[in-house]
């Protein structure tokens, strides 16, 4: 019995990683391939109990979930991104350096209306991205979420009844 138990377990967290990766790809949110390469999981087995965790760099629940911005009309037609999401912005705005990485491995500048490179740096430019995530909040992609709720269906009926009883605990427990 644990040995099926262990292989549909395996074949579950697999299908949620790849189709995870997936997802990233699909929707451009891939860039350094950090938040890619950082997907895993861990399954242990024992003679009368499993565990299973899922793991991903620290920012990627923000891309999950989505974060509340603070507050959407300081930016001119500014909308909530993610009016339900569990975390929000404050009183801190985004750090400017990985904004500055973001633009530079994009290759994205200033530009005038006729499409020339305009004057001011990546660090102006990621100061008013930073402000409008600030305001806005960032939206949720769910990647993961949709991979979870995706591949659960697919586990066995056993599994899934007992599964279902920590299913509330493990989601907090794996997007902590």
């Amino acid at each position: 019995m644990l040995g099926n138990t262990q292989q549909a377990l395996e074949s579950f967290s697999k299908g949620v990683i790849k189709q995870s990766r997936t997802n990233l790809s699909k929707k451009d949110k891939n860039v350094t391939r950090s938040l890619y390469d950082s997907l895993a999981y861990d399954l242990m087995v024992g003679p009368n109990s499993f565990s299973l965790s899922f793991f991903m760099n620290s920012y990627g629940k923000f891309q999950d979930e989505g974060v509340k911005g603070a507050d959407p009309s300081l930016v001119k037609n500014g909308a909530q991104k993610a009016p339900n999401s569990r975390f929000a912005y404050r009183n801190k705005r985004p750090p400017i350096k990985p904004l500055q990485e973001w633009l530079k491995n994009r290759g994205i500048r200033f530009r005038d209306e006729k499409g020339r490179f305009k004057k001011g740096g990546t660090k102006t430019l990621a100061f008013l991205i930073s402000r409008r995530i600030y305001a806005e909040g960032i939206k949720p992609s769910r990647f993961f979420t949709r991979a979870f709720e995706t591949q659960f269906p697919k586990l066995p009926k056993e599994i899934a009844t007992a599964y279902k009883l920590d299913l509330e605990n493990f989601l907090k427990f794996t997007q902590k």
